[in-house]
């Protein structure tokens, strides 16, 4: 059975764990710190704060904003629950959008008919690790009649004097907007290091600030460091110095830190990203554009776009003119020829939590008829030239069986 996404788990990471085991630092230390120092570089963001998931570093930006009940915040119907759930969590109510028809990002236009004096915070989505149309939201939250609705409800938001634009890059580590890399792009972007994910550190994540001036990306990351661990005023490694055993807590904080041994996993993947793990992922997306794209049935997904390039974190493709029933035999036909794939996402209003929260999948058609001619394919670091070429046959000998 060819596999979906197992992570690469080589002797570099076993090694590079055994060390930190045997360092007697396991929790977040010097290797986290490195870490963090080591992304900020790559993505060009001005500060890193690495934690134990995205979904925790969404929920605490959003806290840190000032995000409560009677605010909304904009996400993409078509994504993972996590992007709406820590909406929920705090209070605040999730508007969803429909999402473009030429890729499976949030629409621009549809984000700007959505903002109400109510909105604080634009939460879009890198589907699969292709760049949202970032000039274009930042066009809509600097338009002078959408800055005169914001109403900003605490110094932060007064500060900023506009609504926030807070990425969901679970996906796009690597990925490019206009010869930038995300991280550099959005006021705040997160990314996920979860176990399918390009770069893996088991599980974790990590926050890119880059917030515009007069903020003090430096100023607001230590900040976070204490209000990502119970708000107490020193990390274990700070304790640890001669002496310094006393500390504070100066607010019922989070805990939300990563460790060193997610760090270290994460040190390994990170010095080989670009010049290994990308060129593989590229190569394997390239090789099913190539072979899949001769075919009159297949919608191949956007990988490049001239002011866009993807990381390659997923491969969705799509089935033209089948309907979900139809996707669903296609992919049932592909397990039976020993071949993994997947379905990103079942949209938002489609999952119980959510329609009983009042949200009709019928009031977003473009999510609904991207997902339901979905079918992610195999992408990882060891598939092999003959398991792609599996995948590809399997792929059609399906779609003809089921449409013939």
């Amino acid at each position: 059975m060819i596999p979906f996404s197992p992570p690469r788990i080589d002797q570099l990471i076993i090694d590079e764990v055994i060390d930190t085991l045997k360092s007697g630092w396991i929790t977040t230390g010097p290797k986290t710190k490195l870490f963090e120092k080591r992304l900020t570089e790559y993505s060009g963001c001005k500060a890193t704060l690495c934690l134990n998931s995205a979904t925790a570093g969404l929920e605490l930006m959003l806290r840190w904003f000032g995000v409560g009940p009677g605010d909304e915040v904009i996400v993409p119907a078509y994504t993972y629950c996590a992007t709406a759930n820590v909406v929920v969590h705090c209070g605040a109510k999730p508007v969803m959008v429909d999402v473009n028809a030429h890729d499976f990002n949030i629409n621009p236009q549809k984000v700007r008919e959505a903002i109400t004096p109510r909105t604080k915070v634009i939460m879009p989505v890198d589907i699969a690790g292709f760049p949202c149309d970032y000039d274009d939201l930042y066009q809509i939250v600097n338009d002078k009649d959408v800055r005169n609705l914001f109403r900003p409800s605490n110094g932060v938001q007064q500060q900023l004097g506009r609504i926030l634009i807070l990425a969901d890059a679970a996906h796009s580590l690597g990925a490019s907007y206009k010869g930038a890399k995300i991280g550099s792009v959005a006021d705040i972007t997160v990314f996920s290091f979860h176990a399918v994910k390009n770069l893996t550190t088991a599980e974790g994540g990590a926050v890119a600030l880059n917030l515009p001036d007069p903020f003090d990306n430096q100023a607001l990351y230590q900040y976070l460091c204490i209000y990502s661990l119970h708000g107490q005023s020193k990390d274990a490694l700070a304790k640890m110095q001669k002496g310094a055993w006393r500390y504070d807590v100066i607010e019922a904080g989070y805990k939300a830190n990563m460790t060193d041994i997610q760090a270290s996993i994460g040190l390994v993947e990170l010095a080989r990203y670009d010049n290994d793990t990308l060129v593989k992922r590229r190569q394997v997306c390239e090789f099913y554009n190539q072979h899949l794209g001769k075919y009159d049935w297949v919608i191949l997904p956007p990988l490049t776009d001239g002011d866009k390039v993807t990381s390659y974190h997923a491969y969705l493709l799509r089935i033209k003119g089948v309907d979900e029933s139809q996707r669903d035999r296609i992919i049932q036909r592909i397990f039976d020829r020993d071949v993994s794939v997947n379905v990103h996402f079942q949209p938002l209003p489609l999952l119980t939590a959510y329609k009983k929260r009042g949200y009709d999948i019928n009031d977003y058609p473009m999510a609904y008829r991207n997902y339901a001619q979905e079918i992610s394919l195999p992408v990882f670091y060891d598939i092999t030239d003959q398991q792609q070429q599996q995948v590809v046959e399997s792929v059609v000998q399906s779609v003809k069986e089921v449409l013939a």
